[in-house]
């Protein structure tokens, strides 16, 4: 809006120039105040009602011309503030900030996922629970080869002297950079040292990718179910993730077409091969039909590929068949060596290479040199190759055996995984208040079992009860005990 044209407001139940209604909510009503409040804003933005750049009421004034706590207000207010309807500017109040949002968006089940997803336990990141960890992303220790990541950190703490006085380059080590750059070229597709920028893992990469191509009110495609620290993240720079579902044949195109024109997204992440938490690859000819909608309607595509090494050779690559023209591959060395030394990579076009470099450096300085040397030896290292193909042979043995198991207490597979890390299995009953994953993700803590429920990957309201389970730590016999104790009757 342009100076000197104050925006339309909406105050008390009246306001001069513009009316502000009653809204018609049912306390008897299925459903919460604030989830009737976020739906009934939200139509009214749908049908331009309210139009871009409105003033909302107070949040005093809202709560009594409705009759609703002032609490209610904050979170109805926050929540769309965070679907990208509103904006908050700080000492002014609250705007209208857009109207094109799909329907998909604006569910109020989208709303209950969210909050699970925020609600993620510490537990499952941190390591440090002594609880079993069944629904984690790591692996035992031994299962990376300890023997090579424990030689390979000794080596990098024999760092020159004279590397001590300085925060390291911009872009990351240099000779790792320039290691991954003739792998890459060697496997996958052409690419320069100079278009690699390392970060502290992929979620990293995840969040200065979104800091450079997206501003808050933005729409952001993701699988869903999908990554589940993606979906906060995304919330928390203010954009709208809209869900693709993906199963077990991949991503449904007909709904990823339809979202793209309805939403004019920015970009879209996508786990190609191995997809957390399904743990399925898309097929070559569904990889050409998602690069040939990106570039129908214009959207980056962020190819998600930690994965890579524990995938087989020739499956599909976005980075590959684009070159890099619209997609931007990140990866990570967490799934092959340890989680712990927190090394990722960005892989972009020489023109969005520095814009990344420039905001990775406001937001945070250079990354580690001495992981990033760490890493280098331990990759380098003539062990390696075997390790890798060692943990390979490992991870098949234990999906084999988790799915069997886990179908001995009566879950099935969402989808059949071509390999990795993880099985999400679960049952076909629907979920009710008493029934459902956070419910029983609550009684297996008690129990000492840490498991990650559907609503964590999932932006739709659920339609079943599943988990994603760790093929490394499904062996555990308390696992299969409590599962039996707590089958549907």
């Amino acid at each position: 809006m342009e100076r000197g044209n104050p925006a339309p407001e909406l105050s008390d139940c009246a306001a001069s120039g513009v009316g502000w209604p009653v809204l018609a909510i049912e306390r008897a009503k299925k459903g919460s105040l604030v989830e009737q409040i976020v739906a009934a804003i939200s139509a009214m933005v749908a049908a331009r009602e309210l139009r871009v750049g409105t003033r909302m009421p107070s949040v005093r004034q809202f709560a009594k011309c409705n009759g609703v706590s002032t609490f209610t207000v904050v979170e109805s207010y926050d929540r769309l503030v965070t679907l990208g309807l509103l904006s908050s500017r700080r000492g002014s109040g609250y705007f209208v900030a857009r109207q094109d949002l799909p329907a998909a968006a604006l569910a109020p089940a989208t709303q209950a996922a969210a909050s699970a997803i925020d609600a993620l336990t510490p537990e499952l990141y941190s390591g440090v629970s002594d609880a079993l960890p069944v629904g984690a992303g790591w692996l035992p220790p031994e299962w990376y080869g300890e023997d090579t990541i424990l030689d390979a950190v000794r080596q990098a703490m024999r760092i020159p002297a004279n590397r001590l006085r300085g925060y390291g380059h911009p872009l990351g080590f240099p000779t790792l950079r320039q290691h991954l750059a003739a792998t890459l070229s060697d496997d996958l597709f052409p690419v320069e040292a100079e278009q690699i920028l390392l970060t502290h893992g992929a979620t990293h990469a995840f969040d200065l990718i979104l800091r450079t191509l997206t501003k808050p009110g933005d729409t952001v495609l993701v699988e869903d179910p999908g990554y589940s620290n993606l979906l906060s993240l995304i919330r928390h720079h203010g954009c709208v993730a809209v869900g693709i579902a993906r199963g077990e044949n991949g991503l449904d195109m007909e709904a990823l077409a339809a979202a793209a024109k309805a939403s004019q997204p920015k970009l879209m992440f996508v786990n190609t091969v191995l997809q957390n938490p399904l743990g399925t690859s898309l097929s070559q000819a569904q990889a050409h039909r998602l690069l040939g909608l990106a570039e129908q309607f214009d959207f980056w595509l962020v190819e998600d590929d930690i994965y890579r090494e524990l995938a087989p050779r020739g499956d599909a690559s976005l980075a590959a068949m684009d070159g890099l023209r619209r997609v931007i591959r990140v990866g990570s060395f967490s799934k092959t060596l340890s989680p712990v030394l927190r090394v990722g990579s960005i892989c972009a076009s020489a023109s969005l290479l520095p814009e990344l470099l420039r905001v990775k450096m406001l937001a945070g300085l250079t990354t580690s040199e001495i992981n990033e040397r760490a890493v280098y030896h331990a990759i380098t290292a003539r062990p390696y190759r075997r390790m890798v193909d060692k943990l390979v042979a490992q991870l098949d043995g234990g999906r084999e055996r988790t799915i069997d198991r886990l179908r001995e207490a009566g879950l099935a597979p969402v989808a059949r995984p071509r390999g990795g890390m993880f099985v999400s299995a679960g049952w076909a009953d629907a979920p009710t208040p008493e029934w459902n994953g956070k419910v029983i993700a609550d009684l297996a803590l008690k129990a000492g079992m840490l498991l990650s429920p559907n609503d964590f990957f999932m932006l739709r309201a659920p339609e079943s009860v599943w988990f994603r389970f760790n093929v490394a730590y499904t062996d555990h016999p308390l696992l299969l005990q409590f599962l039996q104790s707590i089958r549907p009757r």
